[in-house]
């Protein structure tokens, strides 16, 4: 897969989150709109780890003196504990949401605000 692909992939959800970040109402999108940019920034992390033919650093049975191009292992492991922290701010976020809702019975943050004039 080439890189290029990875950074338009990366630079795809990255404006896909923030304009749902901005012009999106409801709580459960905005929740939405968070783990779409949580899984661009990953994704922008471990395209800069990405090496062409490369393997994984783990243990092989190459030969020492064999030159093999290792991918950087670094970006994954902050990768693996970025997705665990994004899924429990998820968790978190939904929670707060459905307690949003049974307190206010709505979701839009216009609402919720107190904002007098709607759409």
């Amino acid at each position: 897969m080439s890189a290029i692909l990875l950074y338009v992939t990366f630079i795809l959800l990255l404006t896909i989150g923030i304009i749902a970040l901005l012009f999106k109402r409801n709580l459960i999108k905005i929740v939405l709109a968070f783990n779409i940019l949580d899984s661009g920034i990953n994704l922008f992390f471990i395209s800069l780890g990405y090496r062409e033919n490369a393997m994984a650093p783990i243990f092989t049975l190459a030969p020492f003196d064999s030159v093999i191009t290792m991918v950087l292992p670094t970006p994954q492991a902050l990768i693996l504990t970025n997705i665990v922290i994004g899924f429990a701010t998820t968790a978190l976020m939904l929670g707060v949401s459905v307690l949003t809702y049974r307190n206010n019975n709505t979701l839009d943050t216009r609402k919720l605000r107190g904002v007098e004039e709607y759409d």
